[in-house]
């Protein structure tokens, strides 16, 4: 094993491009694992936990590179991998402008002189709060694409930005479509009269890519932040919202996507919402409501829309002879996805534990021997990290444990295509599912795997041939994620 660190004095790249350099680099010939990253504390923090030893001068202005290989050749693969990974970023950022011209020095300034009304921030948490109010001074909306934003920051920018008449979508706002435009995490879809206001990243592409199925397509897609409708942020941005598409003449109807709302803010919203002449339907979930499937159904039927049949692929049963584990195990990488199992799950198993914030609780290592569900994308496992969507390891090693415990009974995953997302995730993950049953099967007993997969035909990835690779691995794969859940209950025995 060899390992290499070198530090790059100066060299800034934003996160986000930085994930998927440090995903090409591990990808690389003879390469073990790789971190390409600023030398921030948290970075810093993360090399460490991967065996890296960063130089004790490094600052959050240096770049770091890290490889680890199986000897010299490996590390200089997974150099070269580095080197192209950061040519191909500079020719897409010179493609932005005339070579003698002088890049902006701030984004108020670049949203200034571009004349730009919508502004991307996505850099580390503890400095995008001053970004984002760069962009709003400038008169600029915000997608705020960043999250480990405090709570109190959150409702100070969202007061500034609607003191200033512009929106913040945010933080932790993973996707948006604006004008057709995807943002972020967002899938192709086609144009439509729907507006789409969301408190939920994964829960608004499950939106959209149920109304794409059912052949309706979407003005404008608006994130809000997973918090927007809790008690302390007061749905500040969803009222702004709403407010924009009711003016918005390529906007016919509303649908409200969102995470667990607060009880009073949501009441009060919907109060609101009667002055602005709009029609609105709401896909909130919580106990006693509708799933999203459900809710989209209900929308569609109300706007004199026909309910499709929903694409499902069943796969064909175990050896009836091969017992099956007593507990579900479902492994997501959205995190509304994964609230939405949870709910649908409890109703028929009973307590699930997860570390959605229910009780019962995961402890740290996120393991039990009953029914569990864990958001891969949870902000305490992606501080300093690639998003499961587009670095999906932490989960592949996890089916792989799964594999091997038996009182593991189904596994429930979710994969969500998209732009955004990783590029051909299919074929990894049916190789995982493939060789986890095979596990299964050699210590003698059946596993079933089921996978909830949102996507379109329209996504680079293709839902239709994900769709079958994932059946060729052995899943059974469904585009409603509920009918993916109960599905999944109904193999496990569907009894607490």
């Amino acid at each position: 094993m060899t390992v290499h660190v070198e530090l790059r004095r100066g060299a800034y790249h934003d996160s986000v491009s930085l994930m998927q350099v440090s995903r090409s680099v591990a990808g690389a010939p003879g390469v073990q694992a790789a971190q390409v990253a600023m030398a921030t504390e948290l970075n810093v923090d993360v090399l460490g936990q991967m065996g890296f030893e960063v130089p004790a001068d490094a600052g959050p202005n240096d770049l770091v590179v890290a490889v680890r290989a199986d000897d010299e050749a490996g590390v200089e693969s997974g150099l070269a991998a580095v080197e192209d990974a950061l040519r191909a970023l500079s020719a897409t950022s010179s493609d932005t402008g005339a070579a003698d011209e002088v890049p902006p020095a701030t984004l108020g300034s670049a949203v200034r002189r571009s004349g730009a009304g919508l502004a991307v921030v996505s850099v580390p948490g503890a400095h995008a709060v001053t970004e984002t109010y760069d962009a709003i001074s400038a008169g600029a909306s915000v997608m705020l694409f960043s999250d480990n934003v405090s709570v109190e920051d959150e409702i100070a920018l969202k007061d500034a930005a609607a003191a200033a008449d512009v929106l913040v979508m945010g933080p932790d706002c993973g996707t948006a479509l604006v004008g057709g435009v995807a943002l972020g995490f967002a899938n192709v879809v086609r144009q439509g009269p729907v507006g789409i206001v969301a408190a939920s990243g994964t829960g608004a592409q499950q939106a959209m890519c149920l109304l794409e199925a059912a052949g309706v397509g979407v003005s404008h897609c608006l994130g809000v932040g997973g918090r927007d409708l809790k008690a302390a942020v007061g749905g500040r941005s969803t009222r702004q919202a709403l407010r924009a598409l009711a003016e918005d003449a390529s906007t016919e109807w509303v649908l409200v996507v969102s995470k667990p709302p607060d009880e009073a803010v949501l009441e009060t919203v919907r109060a609101e919402v009667a002055d602005l002449g709009l029609r609105v339907h709401w896909a909130t979930l919580g106990a006693g409501r509708p799933d999203l499937t459900a809710a989209v159904e209900q929308a569609l039927a109300a706007e004199g829309v026909t309910v499709p049949e929903w694409p499902a692929t069943t796969a064909a049963p175990d050896d009836a002879t091969l017992p099956v584990g007593p507990s579900l195990r479902g492994l997501f990488c959205g995190g509304t996805l994964a609230e939405e199992s949870l709910l649908v799950a409890t109703d028929a198993l009973g307590p699930i534990a997860s570390n959605l914030g229910h009780e019962p609780a995961l402890g740290a290592g996120l393991t039990d021997a009953g029914h569990v569900v864990v958001d891969f994308g949870a902000d305490e496992l992606t501080r300093g990290r690639a998003h499961p969507m587009i670095d999906p390891t932490l989960r592949m090693e996890r089916i792989a444990a799964e594999a091997a415990d038996p009182t593991c009974g189904v596994l429930l995953l979710d994969l969500v295509l998209g732009h955004g997302a990783h590029p051909d995730p299919a074929g990894e993950l049916a190789d995982a599912i493939r060789s986890a049953r095979e596990t299964a099967h050699a210590a003698g007993r059946a596993l079933p795997v089921v996978v909830s997969l949102t996507g379109t035909d329209a996504d680079p990835q293709g839902r239709s041939r994900c769709a079958e690779a994932l059946a060729a691995g052995g899943a059974s794969v469904f585009l409603s994620n509920a009918a993916a859940t109960r599905h999944a209950v109904t193999l496990l025995g569907g009894a607490r």
